[in-house]
């Protein structure tokens, strides 16, 4: 469910924009979209967790706030974003 502090910098380096670059919206939105895969699996097998369920709410809320943030002010990098992380189908 959580993400390991490897993979968070492997995920971080993948979509920063510099060196400095660790809390842009790509780099929020790819994080948030890790943990919310992880939250789903969890859900597949619990599907009672409601405590769980409200977080994993809250988390996709976030993402789809970030996504229209993105959206508005650079849609070519709004259509990177959503192709590299596989969102939309």
């Amino acid at each position: 469910m959580t993400v390991t502090k490897d993979r968070k910098l492997e995920i971080v380096k993948g979509f920063q924009k510099n060196e400095a670059d660790s809390g842009s919206a790509d780099v929020q939105i790819a994080l948030l979209t890790e943990r919310i895969n992880g939250m789903t699996e969890h859900m597949r097998g619990s599907p009672r967790d409601y405590s769980s369920r409200r977080g994993l709410l809250k988390m996709v809320s976030k993402r789809r706030s970030l996504l229209d943030y993105v959206r508005q002010n650079d849609p070519t990098r709004y259509l990177d974003i959503i192709a590299r992380l596989n969102i939309r189908k």
